[in-house]
């Protein structure tokens, strides 16, 4: 198995093409990302009005397939504004910073096979424009730059809301990353290779999807979170950001941002195809009977097909699910995510060291499962004294009276918060209505203590009501 993955690992399957073969396999990953990007707006508007129940586009072209080439050449033809106290250079900048780098990761995606398994005019090639021994590094590298993108949209508006969407951003994708590259680890250690070529060819017997389902899991989770789409979409979140860090921007520079989106979404898609769905492999039941469903052209169908599930997955989230608070967004990713994901990958670790001391199965299930039952009860136990410290803390909230509250304290009234009550207000008069000298309690208290001014007038309000009966 390991001379296995050291010969897919060989690097000698690339940098051989022609130049002229070079640049046609590079036009063809720019022209799949674009045809996937137009394709995926169109099907995402059809899929959300099939789910909504109503009728998406159906203007441009038959069936409206033309719908979103119309409204990119609508964006070009729009004027384009440029924002008066803006920083004009890093305004223009920014959305081709952010565009560039996510085309850059598709190139060392592997479509077919590392082998010479195609012929394109007479010569024989990879179905991929090249490969590195730190493929995966490349791609968690290109897409952290395209995060200076979207920062630097944000701050060059000299806007306040577009600044508010690009540090969200920043802060998302510093966030998830570090979920995202411990789901990684993962793959490596079963893999003994960071190459996107030799990662697929370490599938052949099993995907990684089904050998790492929790790394699996947290990678899909990771992957809306940096794509910033729904529920995690809350750097351009309309109802406190005003449409986030892009709220500046207009013609096709506007379009650039929404097509570094898409791009970035069938970008992340395709590596999870990669890294965990068996890459261009067929699945088991055709590659089982069927010889050659893993050579030719056919391995690009497989790849297209398992990418276009995973787009599909991304629409259903943005049509079920709601958006998410940002510090729910924030305690999913550090209090959740990445706590399971190192936790994972220690027990990973130790299977696989045990695994290369030659361990048998039924051992390596005892020492990990007594490992993971271990971890349970320490957890429920934390869980246990933390509730009670918090209900602690509770009985002695109510204990303590309230404090005070002056809603006048800094200069102007503000709402009272939970706990705190309001002082009580002196009743308005109706209008036309004499004033009085003071409440029935105050009449009251005053006759009680003997005070004359306060009994004389209330005897006389008493008279004055005799003299009327």
């Amino acid at each position: 198995m390991q001379g296995h993955m050291l010969a897919a690992e060989d690097m000698t399957n690339f940098g051989t093409d022609p130049w002229w073969l070079i640049g046609l396999k590079a036009v063809f990953c720019f022209a799949f990302l674009m045809g996937t990007v137009l394709i995926s707006i169109v099907f995402e508007r059809k899929v959300l009005g099939w789910m909504q129940r109503r009728i998406g586009p159906n203007r441009h072209g038959p069936w409206g397939l033309l719908q979103s080439l119309a409204d990119g050449v609508k964006l070009m033809l729009k004027e384009d504004i440029i924002v008066k106290g803006a920083d004009k250079v890093v305004y223009v900048l920014a959305p081709i910073i952010g565009t560039i780098p996510a085309f850059m990761a598709i190139a060392v995606i592997p479509f077919g096979p590392p082998g010479n398994e195609v012929s394109i005019f007479g010569t024989r090639t990879a179905m991929q424009l090249t490969d590195l021994p730190v493929a995966v590094l490349y791609i968690l590298a290109t897409s952290s730059i395209a995060a200076y993108g979207v920062v630097l949209a944000g701050w060059s508006s000299k806007s306040t809301y577009p600044l508010l969407g690009g540090v969200r951003a920043t802060a998302q994708i510093i966030s998830y990353e570090v979920a995202m590259g411990l789901s990684f680890a993962a793959v490596f250690l079963y893999s003994g290779s960071m190459s996107t070529s030799a990662i697929v060819d370490s599938q052949e017997d099993r995907w990684f999807a089904i050998l790492l389902p929790v790394s699996f899991l947290i990678y899909l989770v990771s992957m809306v979170g940096e794509a910033h789409r729904a529920p995690f979409d809350m750097p351009e979140s309309e109802g406190d950001l005003v449409g986030g860090f892009n709220t500046e921007y207009s013609s096709i520079k506007f379009a650039l941002f929404m097509l570094t989106e898409y791009v970035h979404m069938v970008t992340v898609s395709a590596l999870a195809v990669t890294l965990f769905l068996g890459g261009w492999r067929a699945p088991a039941p055709i590659s089982t009977y069927w010889e050659g469903a893993n050579h030719g052209w056919w391995p690009m169908l497989w790849f297209v097909l398992k990418l276009c599930m995973l787009l599909f997955a991304f629409i259903w989230l943005r049509a079920t699910l709601p958006r998410v608070r940002y510090d729910q967004f924030m305690k999913l990713g550090w209090k959740v995510l990445i706590p399971v994901a190192m936790v994972w990958l220690m027990l990973v670790a130790g299977v696989r060291a045990m695994r290369n001391e030659d361990y048998s199965f039924a051992d390596i299930i005892y020492w990990v499962g007594g490992a993971g039952i271990a971890l349970l009860l320490i957890s429920f136990l934390v869980d246990i004294f933390r509730e009670r410290g918090e209900k602690a803390a509770e009985e002695r909230e109510k204990q303590a009276e309230p404090p005070g509250f002056d809603p006048m304290a800094g200069g102007y009234p503000v709402p009272p918060l939970p706990g705190q009550t309001l002082p009580p207000t002196p009743r308005r008069r109706p209008r036309g209505e004499p004033q009085l000298v003071g409440t029935a309690a105050e009449s009251g208290s005053a006759a009680a203590s003997g005070e004359p001014g306060e009994s004389n007038a209330g005897s006389t309000s008493q008279g004055r009501g005799a003299d009327g009966a």
